[in-house]
Parts: structure tokens; C-alpha cells; sequence
């Protein structure tokens, strides 16, 4: 009887099986992200999982138990030094899977197996969207949106009372403009009495000739 054997297959005895999942779990760690059906991704997901959970402990025991189900020095050393660092304050959910097209073959659905601490482009989404808490018994679902940071703006000045004085000024250059314009009238008074000599002049040239010729006819 199989009572409590509710994990997949995947159509292969034990040792095939097992053998297929270390070598996903090596070529995940070293690579950070795979290609594969979706079926077997979430038993790997399984597989692999508690492996990362067990780097975060650094001791000889912890790789040696890591090692005998990756079965390989360079997938060790790479989960206990760079993939260890990275998920040290995440307390589980370590792997990601994104479903795409597919497969043309045998139609089998297809998707691609990442680690979560490695996709830039997602954890930038993830700040941005809000989170949400939910409480058990209760079908209510609470958002909680991280405030975002509050900048102070420069209070526009009021106008002030002072503002007065430039009435005063232009005031000024009014009156400025008004004692600039009085040797003008001056000047058109000369120009005038300039005129009126200029017009008395040919009077007394018009006057000579007959002088001088009332003597030339007494001498004749």
C-alpha cells in the first residue's frame, strides 16, 4: 500500500528520481535560475528548499549533509558563501517559479525556476506594491502602504506692508520728469524772439539805399 505517498513520481523509480533533482539543485545554485516543466519545478522547489534553509548554519556538519544531496564541491561552496549571505533575513520562500508558453513537442506546461534574491527587476515591483495582513477567523483583509517620505515646501512669503514706498519713488520720478520739461518751454520762447529779429533785419537793409542815393543827388 502507498498511504502517505502524495508526492510526484514524475514516471521514474526512486534513484532516477533522486538523481534528476540533485542535479536541478546543483545547476539552480550555480546558475540562479532554470528552465524546466512545470511538474518538476515544484518538486524541486520541495528538494531544494530546506538545503538553502540549512546553509544559513556554516558548520562541517551542515555541508556535509548539503553535499550528500547535491553530490557536488563547487554547488557547496557556492550555497554556503555568495546564496547564504543573500537569504539570511528571509525566513522561507526562497525559489520562485514564473509559468511560460507551452512546450510545441508535447504540449507539456513549461516555466522558468529562479531564486528570489537574485531577480532585480522583481524585488524592485515588490517595494512598490502594497502588503497585506489578514487575521484567522476573520474574512476582512487589512493593506498597509508603506508611507512615503514627507518633503517639506518653502512657504510662499505674504506681501508685506513695506511694499508701500514704491509708490513714493515713481512719484519722484514724475515729478523729475515734470522740472525736465520747463527749459523746453524756455526754449521755444527764445526760438521765437530769435524769429522776430531775424524779420526786422531786411527793414533796415531796405532803408540804406535811399540814404545813399538822396547824397549822390545833393553832390550832383
Amino acid at each position: 500500500m502507498r498511504h502517505g505517498k502524495k508526492f510526484n513520481h514524475l514516471g521514474r523509480k526512486s534513484a532516477h528520481r533522486q538523481a534528476m533533482l540533485s542535479n536541478m539543485a546543483a545547476s539552480l545554485i550555480l546558475h540562479k535560475r532554470i528552465k524546466t516543466t512545470l511538474q518538476k519545478a515544484k518538486a524541486l522547489r520541495v528538494y531544494v528548499e530546506p538545503l538553502i534553509n540549512r546553509s544559513k548554519d556554516n558548520t562541517t556538519h551542515s555541508r556535509r549533509i548539503v553535499f550528500s544531496y547535491l553530490q557536488s564541491k563547487e554547488a557547496v561552496t557556492e550555497l554556503f558563501r555568495d546564496i547564504a549571505d543573500k537569504v539570511a533575513d528571509r525566513p522561507g520562500g526562497y525559489t520562485r517559479i514564473l509559468k511560460i508558453e507551452n512546450r510545441l513537442g508535447d504540449n507539456a506546461e513549461m516555466c522558468y525556476i529562479e531564486l528570489v534574491d537574485y531577480n532585480e527587476n522583481m524585488l524592485k515591483e515588490t517595494k512598490k506594491t502594497a502588503t497585506r495582513r489578514s487575521r484567522r477567523g476573520s474574512g476582512k483583509s487589512t493593506t498597509t502602504e508603506t508611507p512615503a517620505p514627507k518633503t517639506e515646501k518653502p512657504e510662499a512669503k505674504k506681501p508685506t506692508v513695506t511694499e508701500t514706498p514704491v509708490e513714493e519713488t515713481v512719484v519722484e520720478d514724475v515729478v523729475e520728469v515734470a522740472e525736465v520739461d520747463i527749459p523746453e518751454v524756455e526754449t521755444v520762447e527764445e526760438t521765437v524772439a530769435e524769429v522776430e529779429t531775424v524779420e526786422e533785419t531786411p527793414v533796415v537793409a531796405e532803408e540804406v539805399p535811399e540814404v545813399e542815393a538822396t547824397e549822390t543827388a545833393e553832390e550832383a
